[in-house]
């Protein structure tokens, strides 16, 4: 009975073994780390968490599932890659050879893709939020701006700049993006540009009869227009202060 129950065991392990084998290629991983060269490899599911793979060739590799988050894959060769699922939070994929990739449902968030080469790469379902350096054409104006958004409530305001840059780059008569981004400059005390803003998105929202955008849009050039001596709290603007009031609002404007 003994012996039997240790038969049971070993092959139990066995299969364990086997599974975690295939699951990713460990002799492709010792090959990837030593050389950076791991054209078309077996690395489903494998942990490369911070690791450094600048300028790895990876072309045609299976990273379905793996964790790279944080890696710096900075000019990496990543065309014709599986990356479904993949964890890229916070990578830098700066760089990087992407044409062809798949990612879908690849987790891209606060992932840096400047100069990245995008052709041809299945984006469905990824999560790309607080990623730096987006292309604009792998987003809709919606997102960019749910995205800025997003950032300026949490006090990034640079990052939800570029995201409202980038809705109005796609659809230029957006208004809400540019009253969302008078805000926000309003926070970092470019009174100047946020009073133009607020301008624009006046005369947009007044183009595309929004009676509610139009209301909006007056009670901040009014807010601009009040001198800081006149306000009862001199305190540092905030994006909150005068958003918090509307920010329910905001979200409303998606299709203006």
């Amino acid at each position: 009975m003994k012996s039997h129950i240790l038969a049971i065991a070993a092959f139990l392990t066995f299969i364990s073994l086997n599974q975690t084998a295939q699951a990713a290629n460990l002799e492709h991983i010792r090959q990837l780390l030593a050389s950076k060269q791991c054209q078309n490899c077996d690395l489903a599911g494998a942990g490369l968490v911070m690791v450094d793979l600048s300028g790895a060739n990876l072309s045609g590799a299976n990273l379905a599932g793996a964790n790279l988050s944080r890696a710096n894959l900075s000019g990496a060769d990543l065309r014709d890659a599986n990356l479904s699922g993949v964890g890229l939070f916070g990578a830098n994929l700066s760089g990087a050879n992407l044409v062809g990739a798949n990612l879908q449902n690849a987790d891209l968030r606060n992932a840096y893709l400047m100069n990245a080469q995008l052709n041809g790469v299945n984006f469905n379902a990824m999560n790309l939020q607080g990623a730096i350096g987006i292309p604009s054409q792998i987003a809709t104006h919606e997102e960019f701006y749910v995205w800025g958004v997003t950032e300026a409530q949490k006090g990034n305001q640079q990052q939800a700049i570029d995201y409202f840059n980038q809705a109005i780059f796609k659809k230029p008569d957006y208004a809400s993006a540019y009253l969302a981004r008078s805000v926000v400059r309003y926070q970092v005390f470019d009174r100047q540009g946020a009073f133009q803003d607020a301008q624009v998105a006046e005369k947009l929202f007044t183009s595309q009869n929004n009676s509610t955008g139009i209301q909006t849009a007056q009670a901040f050039i009014k807010e601009l227009q009040t001198p800081y001596q006149s306000k009862v709290k001199p305190a540092k603007p905030n994006f909150v202060d005068f958003v918090g009031s509307v920010s329910s609002l905001l979200l409303q404007f998606l299709r203006f």
